[in-house]
């Protein structure tokens, strides 16, 4: 059975309206795409997939501003060089509806794996120098006189 979900466009504020099944679990929306995950436009089955591409205000398939959703100051979006859309709904921009992910039984982090890195490693010792043993010669008289 499905039931119809709606969406916050996270650049503009428009709202879109998804028929789909219950069975399935949001991670995230976000204005980019989730490394290693696979998206399909919303008119494609999308329940054996990771997640949904959107193109604001134009995908198929979806009720776009179903409730006159919240938006930005403009139609056109936000950005200070692409001039209002009076006739548009969205800003036109992608943005992706990732689901949860399973691999093994645990869900998978879509946060990449950090590596440590060690940023240009000095070969001189890291600690003070001590004094010399007896014997040995140095440059100072050990004194301030």
């Amino acid at each position: 059975m499905s039931y119809p979900v709606t969406y916050y466009c996270p650049r503009c504020g428009t709202l879109v309206e998804l028929d789909r099944d219950g069975y399935l679990a949001d991670k995230s929306v976000t204005p980019y795409p989730l490394e290693g995950w696979a998206y399909v436009a919303p008119t494609e089955p999308f329940e054996d997939a990771d997640g949904v591409r959107f193109v604001c205000g134009e995908s198929e398939g979806v009720v776009w501003d179903p409730h006159d959703g919240i938006r930005g100051t403009d139609a056109g979006g936000d950005e200070p060089n692409r001039p209002p859309r009076e006739d548009a709904v969205g800003c036109g921009e992608p943005f992706y509806l990732s689901f949860v992910r399973y691999e093994e039984g645990r869900e998978v982090d879509p946060r990449a794996e950090t590596e440590l890195v060690e940023i240009d490693p000095d070969p001189r010792h890291s600690g003070p120098r001590g004094p010399r043993g007896p014997g040995q010669t140095s440059d100072s008289d050990g004194g301030f006189w």
